[in-house]
């Protein structure tokens, strides 16, 4: 005869648990989190409250509230609130913080004011990681992601937004004028009263959000990017990829190992586009690899030719696509690249065999620019082909060989762009994914950054055990 599995009795007396060693396995990541942060030290990394006050309420210690975040962040677990529920009934964070129960509020507060000491704290794993040897090559891919702020889009505010909404505005006070327009030529009685009032209360109403909107637009005017969030003041509307779309919030830029696609480098930005953070984060991750030289993979959203210039001055070999920003090739007619640069003579040969002289040199937006041309046009069989004008000029830039390398690297290895992706998107899709609601809890720049580092340290802790195993990563910690 079969039987099911029985509980013990509700009313039966024991000790829960007799042990809390007991209950975590020696393969546990709570373990690996109580050894990492146990051999930091805390007071270099700067976080505050290192030294207990003599008078007073005895505080909690750093590491204990630390550790309660790094085990929260890798079980989708980062309001403090449920932080501090979990700390009175789950046995895995009971273990780790030998069953103290912070309140949600010190909780919040810790990770408030210690951000600074947070992103310390996830820059000394990817040390840890370079130490272990799993950040030995010095390739990475580049790339960026937007996540939502906590500023709702109703509550940002663009020149283009503050139109609309004057224009909706207007809109509803022409129609509640025509309605009372309308009320005035019928005859009175107690419900006509009674839609007059309601209509001269929304009139009202919608004179002081006429109100409220100029003294938005003003304020929104007076900052550099001409916008303005109401909740988290940092954050900016950016654009997406979805057509139509928009989000309110950060662009993180990360840079990915390619080999284990560990996070090397991460800096969240409130710029929309990622076209000048190539050079930034490519040095900073040289820095952090103690590389003498990078190898760097990106997406054309990064194609900057200064940022190109930058990366190669610092000993960083590019690798990107170029956009194709000019009309010639989208109405049928050949573009620079259809050009063939002759450096020992330097002139351009166009695709009808006419060379393109060297004519004069010009600099537009900092950049130093050399002009060539031909008047061989006019008599060419192809110029439907090539040019609207009396004339086809070209435009290169002084360090133009740069760029030329660049598109030879990608050509000779197409395969770095299926590389790319496979290696950069993955971690962002894991960290939203561990987020839920894909949105930031924090305000302000400086807090969305603690934040985020206490999102690449979970998935670099997460990819480590995952490759190491828990036992030889906590002995290589302890070593």
């Amino acid at each position: 005869m079969k039987r099911f599995v029985e509980g013990l009795d509700r009313g039966q007396s024991t000790l829960f648990p007799v042990c809390l060693e007991d209950w975590i396995g020696e393969d546990n990541p709570v373990r690996v989190i109580d050894v990492f942060v146990d051999q930091l030290d805390l007071g270099e990394l700067g976080f505050s409250g290192i030294d207990p006050e003599r008078t007073g309420r005895p505080s909690y210690h750093p590491s204990a509230l630390l550790k309660l975040y790094i085990y929260g962040y890798l079980n989708r677990v980062q309001s403090s609130r449920r932080l501090e529920r979990d700390a009175g009934r789950n046995v895995e964070v009971m273990w780790l913080t030998g069953r103290l129960v912070p309140d949600h509020k010190t909780i919040a507060d810790f990770r408030k004011d210690n951000g600074p000491a947070i992103r310390k704290v996830c820059a000394r794993f990817v040390e840890l990681c370079r130490e272990l040897g799993l950040l030995t090559r010095a390739c990475v891919a580049i790339d960026g992601s937007k996540f939502k702020a906590v500023n709702n889009r109703d509550r940002n505010f663009t020149r283009a937004k503050v139109e609309r909404r004057r224009a909706q505005l207007e809109e509803s006070v022409a129609r509640y004028l025509g309605q009372l327009d309308t009320a005035d030529r019928q005859e009175p009685s107690e419900t006509l009263a009674l839609k007059t009032t309601r209509l001269k209360e929304k009139l009202a109403k919608l004179e002081s959000e006429m109100q409220r909107l100029a003294a938005i637009e003003k304020q929104m005017l007076t900052s550099p990017d001409q916008q303005i969030s109401l909740t988290d003041p940092d954050s900016r509307s950016m654009a997406t990829s979805g057509r139509g779309s928009g989000v309110v919030g950060y662009n993180v830029q990360v840079a990915v190992d390619t080999k284990h696609h560990l996070i090397v480098t991460h800096e969240v930005t409130n710029v929309g586009t990622d076209r000048s953070q190539l050079a930034n984060v490519a040095k900073e991750t040289k820095t952090t690899l103690e590389a003498t030289s990078l190898d760097v993979v990106a997406d054309r959203g990064y194609f900057s030719s200064e940022q190109i210039l930058a990366c190669e001055e610092a000993g960083i070999t590019v690798t990107l696509p170029k956009p194709m920003t000019s009309n010639s090739k989208t109405e049928g007619r050949f573009g620079k690249q259809d050009f063939r640069y002759v450096v020992e003579e330097d002139v351009y040969i166009c695709p009808a065999g006419e060379r393109l002289a060297y004519a004069f040199t010009t600099e537009e937006n900092g950049l130093v620019l050399r002009r060539y041309s031909t008047n061989a046009c006019r008599r060419c069989a192809i110029k439907q082909s090539c040019t609207t004008g009396k004339e086809r000029r070209i435009t290169r830039w002084e360090h133009e060989h740069l760029l030329e390398a660049v598109q030879r690297r990608l050509d000779e290895h197409p395969e770095k762009m299926r590389q790319r992706r496979e290696t950069v998107e993955h971690p962002f899709g894991t960290i939203k994914a561990r987020m839920g609601a894909t949105h930031f809890l924090m305000k302000t720049l400086p807090r969305v950054a603690a934040e985020m580092a206490l999102h690449v340290l979970a998935y670099n802790l997460t990819r480590v055990m995952n490759i190491m195993g828990i036992q030889p990563l906590m002995a290589a910690m302890r070593a």
